[in-house]
Formats: structure tokens, sequence, C-alpha cells
């Protein structure tokens, strides 16, 4: 039986790598080095399609045989893109803004076989809603740092996690790769998730 090929995620995200690996999976990281600012911003669910395919192809065009997975991730609240905070202040903005409400996370998915040149290009939406944080808890927060390393200024799986009264969707859409969507899309390329499964 012919062993499943190499799996390179297109991305620098600790929290997508540690959600493919808890899945099974053992994808190697290699940066795409695209510049996300030059991409213009447009409807939240074509601009993370648009950063996932830019990632996934910069990095294919240096892999052979291989399946390249790029990802993008942005918040949207009131139509609005939230992607990392610049500053600190920022982050607390964000955070009074988003408090008591709820927002929808977008990820873009791009994965391409290198070795047959076919690729697939899909977005995943998740609604997450925020709880009543007080000022204090928005303002310790912020102050960890976490909140301007990530999309939308917080976590699902990490210290922002209890700042999160629920979601409608993937759960892992949120974490920043929607395992659902991607078996299908591997599933739609002609492979069995399981294949990519690390041997235990």
């Amino acid at each position: 039986m012919p062993t499943a090929p190499r799996l390179v995620l297109a991305s620098a995200s600790p929290a997508r790598l540690k959600t493919l690996q808890n899945a099974g999976l053992s994808p190697e990281v290699v940066l795409s080095g695209v510049d996300e600012s030059s991409v213009e911003m447009t409807a939240p669910s074509d601009y993370t399609l648009k950063l996932a395919q830019l990632k996934a192809v910069a990095v294919a065009a240096r892999e052979k045989r291989a399946i390249v997975i790029g990802c993008d991730s942005v918040l949207a609240l009131d139509g609005q893109i939230l992607g990392k905070p610049s500053s600190d202040e920022e982050a607390v903005q964000r955070w009074k803004q988003m408090r008591g409400r709820a927002g929808v996370l977008h990820t873009g998915h791009c994965v391409i076989d290198t070795h047959r040149e076919v690729w697939l290009a899909r977005s995943a939406a998740t609604q997450v809603r925020f709880a009543h944080v007080s000022d204090e808890e928005i303002e310790a927060y912020v102050a960890t740092g976490e909140p301007s390393a990530v999309a939308g200024a917080f976590t699902l799986d990490g210290l922002g996690g209890a700042f999160v009264s629920g979601v409608t969707g993937d759960p892992h859409n949120v974490v920043g790769i929607s395992l659902p969507l991607l078996r299908l899309m591997l599933e739609e390329l002609g492979f069995v998730w399981t294949e990519f499964w690390s041997a235990r």
C-alpha cells in the first residue's frame, strides 16, 4: 500500500500545528514569507481564502511530492474584519467592543497536491460568543501578550478560553484550522484521512 504524501503546513501558527498533531497528523512547518499587508481587505471569507491560497502557493512552489496546507483566519464583528491587534491599546478597545457580543471567525483553507498539481480552496465560519468580561479582566488578559499574537485578539485554546461563552460550528476552526473541512478536502483530492495518522 503506498504511503501518504508528506504534509506541509504553510503557517507559523503554533495553535494550527498543535491542532493537527492532536488529530494524529505530523506536518512539517514551512513558512511562506507572504506579506499579508499587501492583500486588499474584501469580504472576510474571500480575504482569508486569498491569503490561504497565497501562503499555500508560495510554499508549494518549493515542495515536491507533498500536500501543502495554507490557512488564514480573521474575526468579523459587525461586518468589520479584525485581524491581529497592532498594539495593547487596540487589543483593549477590541475587547471592550466584543464583550457580551458575538462575532464570526472565518478561516480560509487551501490544500495543494504538488505532485499532481491540483488544489482546492474552501472557507469555514464559526460563530463565537464573548462573555461579559470586566475592564479589569480585559486589562489583565491583554497584559499577558496573548491577544496581540492572534486574529481577533482572543484564543479558544489558551488564556482567552474562559472569556468565550460559546461557539456555534466547528471549534477547531476558531483555533485556526477546521479538521472536518480539511478531512473533506483531502477526500476530494482522493486521500483518506486515516492515511495521514502518525504511526502510533
